[in-house]
């Protein structure tokens, strides 16, 4: 099956990007609020600001993340780092989903530095997202970054537009995996590291 790769889009420094604060001027207004009372004058900068590091996978360049963190090494076993915790923002709602994510990866005589792996969770969490997507699409870079002899991604997480209106549940969690390379095509492989993160 062929699978669409993941794609990395970074916005280059030297494009202005459209100012957010008068945006969030008019929302305020238009929910009935005074933006210039004492409590929101300085608001459409800080939702701003807020914004912008919390969409900042966009222009996450994956190549200067990494780092030249790969080096070769006689292993060929499983690597698995768990508990990565993450946070992102719905692309429907725009309200935030958090959790946590664990990765696996059998090595093909080459590992990556362990701190790089989280830093490659934010890097697609810190976008607008949905889970299903964000989930493929760290599977897909470790791939492509380390060429393993398989990656295994599973995501647990709780989303605000399910909690806080919609179905108002509070307690429901949404897990999602991918599975490339051995994880997808052999069992053992695939249980083993299910196995391991639930410990």
């Amino acid at each position: 099956m062929n699978r669409k790769r993941a794609v990395v889009k970074v916005i280059s420094p030297k494009e202005p990007l459209a100012p957010i604060a008068p945006l969030v001027t008019g929302m305020l207004q238009a929910i009935g609020e005074d933006p210039s009372r004492d409590g929101l004058l300085r608001t459409p900068e800080r939702v701003e600001k807020a914004m912008r590091y919390l969409t900042s996978g966009y222009s996450t360049d994956i190549g200067k993340l990494v780092n030249g963190a790969i080096f070769d090494v006689s292993y060929d076993e499983m690597v698995i780092v768990k508990d990565i915790e993450f946070f992102s923002m719905c692309e429907h709602h725009m309200l935030p989903f958090h959790g946590k994510v664990s990765i696996a990866y059998i090595a093909r005589n080459k590992v990556i530095g362990l701190s790089k792996l989280p830093r490659i969770v934010d890097a697609f969490a810190r976008r607008l997202q949905i889970q299903e997507r964000m989930t493929q699409q760290i599977a897909e870079c470790i791939q492509e970054i380390l060429d393993p002899v398989g990656v295994g991604v599973v995501a647990e997480a709780q989303h605000f537009c399910m909690m806080m209106r919609g179905v108002e549940k509070q307690c429901s969690d949404t897990i999602t995996s991918a599975m490339l390379g051995s994880f997808r095509t052999e069992r053992e492989t695939r249980n083993e590291f299910l196995s391991l993160i639930r410990k």
